[in-house]
């Protein structure tokens, strides 16, 4: 190595030292736990700036991105149309807590895309709106009890935050301090894809029971698609027993399909939660579901949510800007997105075999995650499928992506996404790298 070749640690020194300033100021350096890198064995890289499907460093290095800010930016970062949106909009102002257009109009396009949203109400994350769901599910069956799904993620609120998965999963906490065990007695678990276990709990908590939440497609455990009949079967039960179903659809509304999962596999809920790429990579997400539920939230009815910032100009501005760009030339978008994460998922299949690496790739549509699993054919189907995966195997390869300019989700129990930015160039540089990357892993 020459005096002008800087070493591995050279590379990273501007965010190194970003992160140790951090830590002194903020728990672990982050505002978010998965982004402190601890489940991948190293320290985070600090993001200088992001265009199209290439996020740069404060050291100068370039990766193709595959977090996405976790789903939101479906269109790349600095999307132009998103971009122009936002800057025309704050010109006028950035939040005025009193009614504007924008948030009419964004709620036509929200409620023309999703088959089970009649009326809707924005609010500032996914955490606010699956909190606010189950709230109305609760007052409108004056009911107690939930349902859940073990490795589910629908926000941390308290009564929620009991076997989630996502960065609680990476870190080993699948509950937390905190959370006062009155809190959860009316949180019921069950396992993902488990009809029977969905069953029993109906009828042992008969009339007790307010909602059924599950994501549609499981994203805060990896990507793990619904088993065939899986949601059809949720519908069928819900019913038969008088409760509510509400799908968390925070990652996957717009993301696998303009009217998301729903519209993808024919079942309609009874209320629905957006995020992320509602929002355009501006803090926003939605509830939503069947008038006579919807017209319970004040003022219209008694359940009170409220919220200063909810609906600000900026965010219905980017979102308008996404969902009409998703819809441009007959969706053509989602052709796209399709192409490129189907091409991604047989490039990592291959290279994966290649290196004689089990490794078990899950997919739907522009969601994906490569599982490390004990050996070649596994299924992932649940949490229990998901834990077992090799996490020290997939931190050997984040850490080998990283240095060849690919960087993931910090996390095995993540997914990756896909966007319109990310172009065969892109694909297939990923897919070389990750050849080089699961040669490594295999050492372990």
């Amino acid at each position: 190595m020459n005096e002008t070749t800087p070493t591995v640690t050279d590379r990273y020194a501007k965010s190194a030292d970003a992160h140790a300033k951090a830590k002194t100021l903020m728990p672990g350096g982050v505002n978010s736990p998965v982004r402190a890198y601890q489940a991948v064995g190293r320290e985070p890289v600090t993001i200088a700036r992001g265009k199209g499907c290439v996020v740069t460093d404060i050291d100068g290095n370039d990766y193709i991105d595959y977090v996405a800010s976790y789903g939101p930016l479906i269109l790349g970062h600095a999307a132009e149309p998103v971009i122009a949106a936002i800057t025309k909009t704050a010109t006028h102002g950035t939040s005025f807590g009193m009614p504007t257009e924008l948030e009419t109009k964004l709620a036509e396009q929200v409620i023309d895309a999703v088959p089970s949203i009649e009326v809707v109400r924005f609010v500032n994350s996914g955490t606010e709106a699956a909190m606010s769901a189950l709230r109305l599910a609760r007052a409108a069956t004056g009911r107690s009890k939930v349902i859940k799904c073990v490795g589910c993620y629908h926000g941390h609120t308290d009564a929620m935050l009991v076997s989630a998965g996502s960065g609680a999963t990476t870190l080993g906490v699948p509950s937390s301090p905190g959370v006062p065990e009155g809190l959860v007695k009316n949180t019921l678990l069950v396992p993902y894809n488990n009809l029977i276990a969905v069953q029993a709990v109906l009828r042992e908590h008969r009339d007790e029971v307010a909602c059924m939440a599950v994501e549609p497609i499981a994203g805060n455990m990896g990507c793990i698609p619904p088993e065939e009949g899986y949601l059809q079967g949720l519908r069928g039960l819900c019913d038969e027993h008088g409760v509510l179903l509400l799908f968390d659809e925070v990652m996957t509304g717009f993301r696998v399909g303009f009217g998301g999962a729903q519209e993808l596999y024919g079942v309609t809920p009874d209320l629905t939660c957006l995020g992320k790429v509602v929002g355009g990579g501006m803090p926003c997400a939605a509830y939503g579901g069947r008038e006579d539920l919807m017209r319970q939230v004040a003022p219209d009815g008694p359940m009170y949510q409220a919220g200063t910032l909810s609906g600000n100009p900026l965010a219905m501005a980017a979102g308008l800007a996404t969902l009409e760009a998703l819809k441009a030339d007959g969706y053509a978008a989602y052709t796209k997105l399709e192409q490129s994460a189907a091409k991604l998922a047989a490039g990592l299949e291959q290279q994966s075999a290649s290196a004689n690496v089990p490794v078990t790739v899950t997919r739907v549509g522009s969601m994906l995650c490569p599982f490390f699993v004990n050996e070649p054919g596994r299924q992932v189907n649940n949490y229990d499928d998901a834990t077992a995966c090799r996490a020290d195997r997939f931190a050997v390869f984040f850490r080998a992506m990283l240095d060849a300019g690919v960087v993931l989700p910090p996390a095995q129990f993540e997914a990756w996404f896909v966007g319109t930015a990310h172009d065969d160039a892109a694909i297939e540089q990923t897919i070389e790298a990750a050849g080089k990357a699961f040669a490594e892993a295999a050492a372990l």
